[in-house]
Formats: C-alpha cells, structure tokens, sequence
C-alpha cells in the first residue's frame, strides 16, 4: 500500500509531463489544426487558434511551476520540446495524413540524443 507521502511525490514527477503533453495537443491542434481548413478566413483561423491556446496555456503554466520542483529549466524546456516533436509527429500522420520521412525520424532522434544529454547532467 502507498503512504500519501509517496503519491505525492509520484505526482511531483509524473504530472508536469502529463500535462505538457495535454498542453501540446491543444497548441498542436491550435497551430496546425486550421491547414485542413484553408478556405476558412484567415481571422477565424487566429480567432479559433487563440480560443484554443488559453487551454493549453491553462496546462503549460502550472505544468512548470509544478515541474520545477523537480526538474531544472534546462530538463522543463527540453521535455516540453521532446513532447511537442512527438505530438506534432502524431498529429501529422493522424489529422493532416502528412507521412514523416526517413529525414523526419533521423532528426527527430537527433534531438532526442540532445534530450538524453540534458538529462544526463545533473541538477
């Protein structure tokens, strides 16, 4: 059985990733989303796209107020790109049917070695 001691730390560490990754689908979806609908006018599509990105602002804020805690700045933003790269890869095979290319996946894991080294160093 846990003690809440240990499930809130659990929490400390498990939900500011969480909620970045909440976080990324809305500015995802606000970003990206309006390119399926191109004969939309533009003002709707930057209306529509803020409307969107006050939730993801609602998630990314207190994602790293409650991340720094545990994680440096440094380990926050190179999460948070990690987390963007992979949603935006999703996002484009599955909404926009875009396919990602050898190129795509090779410079993706270049920034996920430049991930591994950021978390490799200490706090």
């Amino acid at each position: 059985m846990t003690t809440p001691f240990f499930q809130a730390e659990l929490w400390r560490f498990i939900a500011p990733p969480a909620m970045l990754v909440l976080s990324n689908v809305f500015m995802t979806l606000a970003w990206y989303g309006h390119l399926k609908h191109k004969s939309a006018p533009l003002l709707l599509a930057v209306l529509a796209s803020w409307g969107i990105a006050l939730f993801e602002y609602c998630l990314a804020v207190p994602a790293n107020r409650i991340g720094s805690a545990v994680y440096s700045t440094a380990q926050l933003k190179t999460m948070q790109e990690i987390i963007t790269l992979s949603v935006f890869a999703g996002f484009s095979v599955l909404y926009l049917r875009e396919p990602l290319t050898l190129r795509h996946a090779a410079g993706f894991v270049l920034i996920a070695l430049g991930a591994a080294l950021v978390f490799s160093a200490k706090r």
